[in-house]
């Protein structure tokens, strides 16, 4: 049979599970998404693997690409492979992407529906393994826009064209430099109509000004915990603090009751021996007869 104390245990750790789980529940859908006109979808999906070679990446954007974004594709052996981008044509997502918009200083969830694309062209696939695709651009509302989406090639290798040399290219000066000093996202003022300064909506990690949702969560995150680990606490607590209140009348009453005990004995061993010096005599006169 399991101890109340071990089952409390059980039942607190399960308690505080649920806890956390919501607490994290709350703070990912509340907090902002980390920039605006993020990457929605790609094909390849990141993690896949392709059997046959494709002459274009094709990735897919919640807002489309900055003219002077940069995105390269690189072999396993680390040669570069990209022969230069131009965007396509949109494309409606099977899966709508929540961006937020910073509206009178609270940010707001907005879903986009459409995929603005960007077909980045492979000249050839080299070697098996994996590859990896690379962007960087900026958004709108100048937040930084970049990331990479890993794959794995395992068909037949192919050639490169007559005459080609990797690409060394670099990035844009200009969009280095503003991908680095982000500009921060500016609140509708109150003659605006309602939206914010993008005309996508802002979608940073940062609430600016601590007025919006996040905010809130920042306090609430530690105030669940505490209270689930006090709950915790007292659960376990519990049982020993019972032991106590109903042991402690019994040790206090333990010394009379062997006292008593004690009397009793005594009297009855008295009571024993007497009878048995009386019979005595009693044995031996009938010996003698």
């Amino acid at each position: 049979m399991r101890s109340p104390r071990l089952v409390n245990v059980r039942a607190a750790c399960r308690l505080l599970a649920v806890l956390l789980g919501a607490t994290v529940a709350l703070v990912v859908a509340g907090a902002p998404a980390s920039a605006h006109g993020q990457l929605a979808v790609s094909d390849p999906v990141a993690g896949a693997t392709l059997s046959q070679p494709k002459q274009a990446l094709e990735l897919y954007f919640t807002e489309a690409p900055a003219a002077n974004a940069y995105f390269t594709v690189t072999a396993p052996s680390g040669v570069r492979v990209d022969g230069g981008w131009q965007p396509g044509p949109e494309k409606r997502l099977d899966r709508p992407v929540t961006e937020l918009n910073l509206v009178n200083g609270k940010w707001e969830p907005k879903l986009y529906h459409t995929g603005y694309s960007a077909f980045v062209q492979v000249t050839h696939w080299p070697e098996k393994g994996e590859y990896t695709a690379s962007y960087l651009s900026v958004a709108s509302d100048r937040e930084p826009v970049r990331g990479t989406v890993k794959f794995r090639y395992s068909g037949t290798p192919t050639a490169a064209p007559q005459g080609w040399t990797a690409p060394t290219n670099a990035a844009d000066p200009a969009l280095v430099a503003a991908a680095e000093n982000p500009e921060p996202p500016r609140s509708a003022a109150p003659g605006d109509t309602g939206q914010a300064a993008a005309p996508t909506p802002a979608g940073t990690t940062d609430a600016g000004d601590g007025t919006g949702d996040s905010g809130a969560l920042t306090w609430l995150l530690p105030v669940l915990l505490l209270a689930a680990v006090v709950l915790m606490v007292v659960l376990v607590l519990r049982p020993k603090r019972r032991a106590r209140i109903n042991t402690g009348p019994a040790n206090r009453r333990r010394p009379a009751t062997s006292a008593a005990a004690r009397r009793a004995a005594a009297a009855r061993k008295a009571a024993g021996g007497s009878s048995g010096r009386n019979a005595q005599p009693a044995r031996r006169r009938g010996g003698n007869r």
